[in-house]
């Protein structure tokens, strides 16, 4: 018997009985074990960040803001935080450490040669970190950007069949058509004499999210004359997933909730999965009652979009994708195909802008593949004659990727080539944009635009 029991039955004006002081005892010697257990924990988890914190010394870092920020919202994703990130990785050439708050380390992994044992360690020690990711789980699911393991690997063979080149290649009259619709609307804008400049990032994303929304669900919303409610409730989900990692108390969930942006991200997730659903049902109803021959039979002429390729795909097994896997890869490839082919586009236009030569050059090779044609439109087969285009598209991309980093959390210990070792549990950023300068920087030691047509 403990020596408070007496004292808690005089306080609970209960009668002392044998039964009723082991009860007791018994109860308080269970809230001693689990606060005991508890205790451990919280010891346990103190003394691993102790030792994480000790192993990380040898990485450097730049000033931090304050103790609880840490460096967050220091580097902001505009002008004056890329200028301000980029001075920090001038000095610091290899690994940077950063704080996200008070109690999260962050490993900024800069040189190529930094990066490959991450990237090159299997997916059980260098998984998808969830620290960010997880942002995008209750709008994008458990698509392809989300997916781990087996799931990850069942998704991705289903979906190889979307990206044969028999199911591109139609594509390209809708691409031609969308960029026809931007190029009237800028020329109407101009003869109106209303601007004098565009947000080319915009515009070019309303033309990316109309190209994407025929080829995926084959539904015109003239969404780059009008705006919709899906196309909208795209634009302002990803706005609130970037301005989400900026604010540490949104970091959690029970509070971002509660706010007037989490409120408005649940509201946003409605629209885009009702939009999804609806289709995705409305086809499948369709595909059961034609029947899958007399579906496809009926689809020839037209153009096969994303979700007829995933309501057709089987596995091993014969089993198909339900509607909730459809729904979470649609998604995931309005937000990624829209997201990073409008950022890769506008920073082509800029760096061609910035070289008038090479844009020269560029219209030049393009009208020579057009030239005696009626109708001014690219096909297919035009891409491989368009050698010096695709060049200047693709040191655009080397500079300025639309994917700038992935994350990762290790599980192992990965020794790095100095002999550092980033420590078992660390989070970890790949920066491929400071990668790809790093490893392009030693094989040409001249500009990159300006040498081009030297590059292999």
């Amino acid at each position: 018997m403990l020596p408070i029991t007496d004292q808690l039955l005089q306080l609970l004006g209960l009668q002392r009985t044998a039964f009723r002081v082991y009860a007791v005892s018994a109860l308080l010697l269970s809230g001693l074990f689990f606060l005991f257990r508890l205790l451990l924990q919280l010891w346990r988890l103190c003394w691993g960040f102790h030792v994480t914190c000790r192993r990380l010394r040898c990485f450097p870092q730049p000033p931090r803001r304050n103790w609880l920020l840490g460096h967050l919202g220091m580097y902001l994703p505009n002008e004056s935080g890329l200028q301000d990130e980029k001075k920090v990785l001038d000095s610091m050439h290899h690994v940077v450490l950063v704080w996200i708050g008070p109690v999260l380390p962050l490993l900024v992994l800069v040189h190529p040669d930094y990066i490959k044992p991450l990237v090159g360690a299997s997916a059980a020690i260098a998984p998808k970190d969830d620290l960010f990711y997880s942002f995008l789980k209750p709008w994008l699911g458990d698509g392809l950007l989300l997916s781990k393991g087996d799931k990850w690997s069942r998704h991705r063979r289903l979906l190889t069949p979307a990206f044969h080149f028999d199911i591109l290649k139609p594509y390209m009259k809708i691409f031609n058509q969308c960029t026809n619709v931007m190029h009237a609307k800028w020329r109407r804008t101009l003869a109106e004499g209303s601007v004098a400049s565009f947000d080319m990032f915009e515009h070019i994303s309303l033309m990316t999210l109309d190209s994407l929304q025929k080829c995926v669900f084959s539904y015109n919303s003239d969404c780059q004359e009008k705006m919709s409610d899906y196309i909208s409730a795209i634009i302002e989900l990803s706005a609130l997933v970037v301005r989400r990692q900026y604010r540490l108390h949104h970091h959690l969930d029970f509070i971002y909730y509660l706010t007037a942006d989490g409120r408005r991200f649940r509201q946003a997730c409605d629209t885009v999965h009702r939009f999804t659903t609806e289709v995705i049902q409305e086809r499948r109803q369709a595909l059961r009652h034609q029947g899958a021959e007399a579906w496809l039979k009926a689809k020839q002429g037209k153009t096969l979009d994303f979700i007829d390729v995933l309501l057709l795909a089987r596995d091993e097994d014969g089993k198909e994708l339900s509607d909730e896997d459809i729904r979470a890869e649609a998604d995931t490839f309005m937000f990624e195909g829209h997201d990073t082919t409008s950022s890769g586009l506008s920073w082509v236009l800029f760096n061609l802008a910035k070289y008038p030569e090479y844009q020269e050059k560029c219209r030049e090779e393009i009208q020579e593949v057009m030239k005696g044609r009626e109708l001014e439109e690219l096909e297919w087969d035009d891409l491989t004659q368009l050698p010096f285009t695709t060049m200047c598209i693709k040191e655009s991309l080397r500079q300025f990727p639309p994917v700038t980093l992935v994350s990762r959390r290790c599980t192992e210990d990965i020794k790095l080539p100095d002999g550092r070792v980033i420590p078992k549990g660390a989070h970890c950023v790949p920066l491929r944009a400071g990668a790809l300068s790093h490893y392009v920087a030693t094989l040409l030691p001249i500009g990159a635009w300006p040498c081009l047509p030297q590059v292999p």
